[in-house]
């Protein structure tokens, strides 16, 4: 039999999910705009964001400042315009992400699992929900307060000219690519923004009505039917490269951010520096690789805090071994 704890635990999150809405979920997605060159097409970005019901835009490093063009172009969406947070770099805007998905349509060095726009939907869709068990069971474990939102999902956009960079593109979970003319499959930032966002707002508003048809037929299992993941094919059979698309499913734990994710490749690249593994000044594609290795993991954060923990204890016995050998 189910504990009393466990189904206080249970009540919890079968009450958060039937409270999430068409705008609970959409707020928890950040569209990042990197080194754009037109200030109006930031102003586009925002009216295409503001169609689709999203309001969270981040621009990284802008050649020039939002001015009078981009509200020019903004439409509707002035007020995601006067909101919008410009910061230097890429890691200062996702740092406080959990998932983060690249919009590209150009090769990869070092290849991310390639989603379509609606299967980037579905991963989102079960991420928060996922992230809404593992908050609720934080919360009535450790009595922390609840977050505001249950994720922070970040979509990542390049320049008008060049896209993203093989760096940029190494901080993806994901990568999303638009079906479109293999003999030009280039759209410019706004409208690929537009589309993306389309399909995501299409999802979660089918997710909505399930979820009130669900709620009028019964109280049993206030769990949204919608399409899963499994149910659809997750590689693209064009690819040369094949990586198996996998989504942690059990999360007892909130997610790690991006920016505990940078904090532990940073400490991996040191102990292996340190213990003769590499060469510091020759990485070469490890960063990446590791990048790629922590994201398919999907750590949580007590297992951050066991890997670090590690980490420490390993950097701890070497120093002392160092300690003794001057001695």
């Amino acid at each position: 039999m189910m504990s009393t704890a466990n189904q206080d635990i249970s009540h919890l999150h079968r009450s958060y999910l039937q409270n999430m809405t068409l705008d609970d979920y959409l707020s928890c997605i950040r569209i990042i705009m990197i080194n754009t060159t037109l200030p109006a097409n930031i102003g586009s970005a925002a009216r295409a964001m503001h169609t689709m019901g999203l309001s969270d835009l981040v621009v990284v490093d802008p050649k020039l400042p939002i001015d009078d063009s981009s509200h020019a172009h903004a439409a509707g969406g002035i007020q995601i315009l006067q909101a919008a947070q410009t910061v230097d770099d890429l890691a200062t805007a996702i740092q406080d992400c959990q998932l983060v998905f690249a919009a590209s349509s150009r090769s990869r060095h070092i290849p991310r699992p390639v989603v379509t726009p609606t299967q980037a939907a579905i991963i989102t869709q079960q991420f928060i929900d996922t992230q809404i068990t593992a908050n609720t069971a934080a919360h009535h474990n450790y009595s922390q307060q609840p977050s505001t939102k249950p994720a922070q999902i970040a979509i990542l956009f390049g320049r008008e000219d060049r896209g993203l960079t093989n760096e940029e593109l190494a901080f993806a979970d994901y990568h999303i690519q638009i079906d479109a003319n293999p003999n030009y499959p280039v759209l410019n930032v706004a409208s690929a923004i537009q589309v993306i966002a389309g399909f995501f707002y299409a999802h979660f508003c089918q997710l909505s009505n399930n979820t009130a048809q669900h709620d009028n037929q019964s109280t049993q299992d206030t769990t949204p039917q919608v399409a899963q993941i499994s149910d659809i094919s997750c590689i693209h059979q064009n690819s040369s490269e094949f990586l198996q698309l996998a989504l942690r499913q059990v999360w007892d734990e909130p997610a790690v951010t991006q920016q505990q994710m940078l904090q532990l490749k940073a400490r991996l690249l040191m102990l292996m520096s340190e213990l003769s593994l590499v060469d510091p000044n020759h990485l070469r594609d490890l960063p990446s690789r590791l990048s790629r290795l922590l994201s398919r993991l999907q750590l949580d954060q007590k297992e951050y805090q066991l890997i670090n923990a590690m980490i420490a204890k390993i950097d701890q016995q070497l120093k002392a071994k160092r300690s003794d050998a001057k001695k």
